[in-house]
């Protein structure tokens, strides 16, 4: 954590060597989720992007007593869900992709006898509701506990908690009918 501290104060005093390795440092912890979140490389560049320059201008209001991790993908957060929030008030451009998207599944069903399971649970994370899918990218792919979950989403543990167990379920459920996974015999 001094290491944070330090990076951010030499930030704060204009070094824009500090910049890039604090850029550096977080680039691909900020790319993944945008890109979980966003499901779209491009979009996810550009929030990615965007979500730095927010950290830029907002370092100085980091509280260096607590962990960077959560407090900047709260910010990156935000910025994912304004994107989808934008994204969906273009219906025309998101029935097009979800088009595309089905072509692609139909296309891959044909060619593939294998299942690719990382794909699989990567299309079942698309089905889910954004604050499911953001719980579930930030507990099992970024790793955060139930406490920073919620204060990146500004919820109670319980909500995060229930959250993620219909994310899991869901996800099951989305695997099981596209004969990913097989129920248990009993």
């Amino acid at each position: 954590m001094s290491d944070d501290v330090d990076l951010v104060q030499r930030c704060l005093a204009g070094n824009e060597v500090a910049m890039r390795a604090f850029t550096t440092k977080y680039q691909n912890l900020v790319f993944s989720l945008c890109l979980k979140m966003l499901r779209h490389r491009e979009d996810a560049e550009d929030v990615a992007q965007e979500s730095f320059l927010r950290v830029f201008r907002a370092l100085d209001h980091w509280d260096p007593s607590r962990p960077m991790k959560p407090w900047l993908l709260t910010i990156v957060a935000n910025r994912c869900r304004t994107a989808l929030e934008k994204r969906s008030k273009l219906p025309s451009q998101n029935d097009l992709a979800i088009e595309l998207e089905s072509e692609r599944r139909e296309h891959s069903k044909h060619e593939q006898q294998e299942v690719d399971i990382a794909e699989e649970l990567d299309l079942a994370l698309g089905e889910l509701r954004e604050e499911y899918r953001m719980c579930f990218v930030l507990f099992y792919q970024q790793e955060l506990s139930y406490e920073e979950i919620g204060e990146i989403l500004d919820r109670p543990q319980g909500t995060v908690k229930t959250w993620l167990h219909r994310a899991r379920g869901q996800i099951a459920e989305c695997l099981r009918e596209r004969g990913v996974i097989c129920e248990a015999s009993s």
